[in-house]
C-alpha cells in the first residue's frame, strides 16, 4: 500500500527523512481493527517526528499521522482516536505507557491503519471526512482544554495565543461557539485577520498590553508567550498548558504566580469519549474545522513544507488514494 514515512531523522533539514512510496500491509491483531483512511491531518507532532524528537530510532520507518477518518471493515464510517493506551481512571491520557499513532505503531498517512477497535468513534453524517480528520488531535486538545482543564463558563474571557495554529484556530472556533469571548495573538497580521473570520472578538499583536486581564490564556507557544500569559490573566486566573513550540522551559516567575494565586494547567490531547463529544459538538453546532489547504497524500511534501515555514491557518488535510 501507499504510505508516507519517516525513514530517518534530522533535526536541521527534517524533510530530507521523508519518505513516500510501498509499505507493508498492516496486520490486525486480536482487538484491533483495519481502517481504510479517506483523509488524515497533518501536525506538528509529524514534523517533530521527522526531527527525532520523541521517537526512537529502533522503530524507523515509521508511518506518519496521528488523525484519520475513513472506513472500518464493517462498512461504517469512523473517526480514529489517536491515543493508545490502557485507560487510568477512564482516562486513557493517564496511562504513563501510552502513545500517540506513529511513535510505537505506524500512523495514518497510508492507505490503510490498524488500531485497537476501541478508538474507533462513528463520523456524524454531517461531518466530511476530511473535516472530522482534524480532530483527534488539534482539535480534541482544543474542546479538552476549554472545556474541561478550563474550569470556565459561558461568558468568561480567554485568550488565546499563537492564532494560527491547529490547535488555536480550534480554540477561537470552540470558545466562540460555546460561549467565551476570545481573545487572540498572532505576530502576523494576516492571522490576526484569519483569526477575526474565525469568531476572536478581538485580536492583538504578540506580547501587546491587553484591554484587561482575562479569565485564562490557552498556551500552546511556550517560551515566547509565557511571560505575557502570565502577565494577562487576572487574580485567581488560570494557564492552560498543551504544548510549547517555540521552547519548554521559559522563566517562571512564581513571585507573581503565588501573590496572584495564579494556576498553571497542563492538559494532552483527550479520551475517546471526548472525542465522540466533540463530534456531536459541531453536529450540533455547525462550527467546522478551519482547512488550510487539502492535498492528496502523495503531494504531502508541500504540506509539510508549508508547516515548516509557519505558512498554514487552520489544518493541512491529505486525502487517498494517494495522487488523487
Amino acid at each position: 500500500m501507499f504510505a508516507v514515512t519517516c525513514a530517518s531523522t534530522d533535526p536541521d533539514n527534517p524533510l530530507a527523512g521523508l519518505a513516500l512510496g510501498e509499505h507493508p500491509e498492516p496486520k490486525a491483531p486480536d482487538g484491533w481493527a483495519v481502517v481504510t483512511v479517506k483523509a488524515t491531518a497533518l501536525n506538528h507532532h509529524d514534523l517533530w517526528t521527522l526531527k527525532g524528537v520523541g521517537i526512537r530510532q529502533d522503530r524507523l520507518p515509521i508511518v506518519l499521522g496521528c488523525d484519520a477518518a475513513g472506513v472500518d471493515e464493517d462498512g461504517n464510517e469512523v473517526i480514529v482516536h489517536a491515543v493508545i493506551g490502557t485507560p487510568v481512571e477512564g482516562d486513557e491520557t493517564l496511562d504513563p505507557r501510552r502513545s500517540l499513532l506513529s511513535e510505537v505503531h505506524d500512523g495514518t498517512f497510508a492507505e490503510r491503519v490498524v488500531v485497537p477497535r476501541a478508538n474507533l468513534v462513528p463520523k456524524p453524517a454531517a461531518i466530511s471526512f476530511e473535516e472530522a480528520a482534524c480532530l483527534p488531535t488539534a482539535w480534541l486538545t482544543a474542546y479538552r482544554m476549554l472545556f474541561e482543564k478550563s474550569g470556565l463558563q459561558p461568558g468568561s474571557t480567554v485568550l488565546v495565543q499563537g492564532a494560527g495554529g491547529g490547535v488555536a484556530t480550534a480554540l477561537i472556533a470552540l470558545g466562540r461557539a460555546g460561549g467565551y469571548r476570545v481573545w487572540a495573538t498572532s505576530r502576523s497580521e494576516d492571522k490576526r485577520a484569519g483569526a477575526l473570520e474565525v469568531g476572536a472578538d478581538q485580536v492583538f499583536a504578540s506580547g501587546a498590553r491587553l484591554p484587561e486581564r482575562v479569565d485564562a490564556v490557552m498556551e500552546t507557544v511556550g517560551q515566547a508567550t509565557w511571560d505575557h500569559s502570565l502577565k494577562s490573566l487576572r487574580p485567581g486566573g488560570r494557564i492552560v498548558v498543551s504544548g510549547a513550540t517555540s521552547g519548554a522551559v521559559p522563566p517562571a516567575d512564581l513571585n507573581r504566580v503565588f501573590f496572584l494565586q495564579l494556576s498553571v494547567v497542563g492538559s494532552t490531547m483527550g479520551t475517546r469519549d471526548q472525542l465522540g463529544r466533540l463530534a456531536t459538538f459541531l453536529e450540533q453546532t455547525g462550527v467546522r474545522p478551519i482547512v488550510d489547504r487539502v492535498l492528496p497524500l502523495g503531494r504531502a511534501e508541500e504540506g509539510f513544507a508549508a508547516l515548516e515555514r509557519g505558512e498554514v491557518f487552520g489544518k493541512v488535510v491529505f486525502t487517498l488514494p494517494a495522487g488523487g
